[in-house]
């Protein structure tokens, strides 16, 4: 089945964001540490839940693998925007949803750092 419409166009997106929370576990002592051991799985719980009492059902909350940026993690990214977030909190994670995900803002505070 092909994901294009009948006039060959791609078809709508079925959800307008994604937001990807990486949940890689590496060896306790690894040197670029793991957002698992941070508290990541916590986090995506929590930013799941709150999404939808917000009522943001076209935005879709996932945990990942290895986003490859656990020296900054917990990581979190939303596409298609391609925003990374280093949230460390639930109150993080509160003012990530209304401020990029309701608003389309940014939290600058938590704006990961670029390599």
């Amino acid at each position: 089945m092909s994901a294009s419409g009948s006039d060959g166009r791609d078809a709508p997106p079925y959800f307008e964001r994604h937001v990807f929370v990486c949940g890689n576990e590496r060896p306790e002592g690894h040197p670029r540490g793991c957002c698992k051991s941070k508290g990541s799985t916590v986090l995506r719980d929590y930013m799941k839940a709150r999404a939808k009492e917000a009522g943001l059902g076209r935005v879709r909350v996932n945990m990942a693998g290895c986003l490859d940026r656990c020296e900054f993690g917990p990581s979190l990214v939303v596409y298609p925007e391609g925003v990374w977030y280093s949230p460390k909190t639930k109150a993080d994670i509160d003012e990530i949803i209304e401020t990029h995900l309701k608003a389309d803002g940014r939290v600058a505070r938590l704006l990961m750092p670029t390599r």
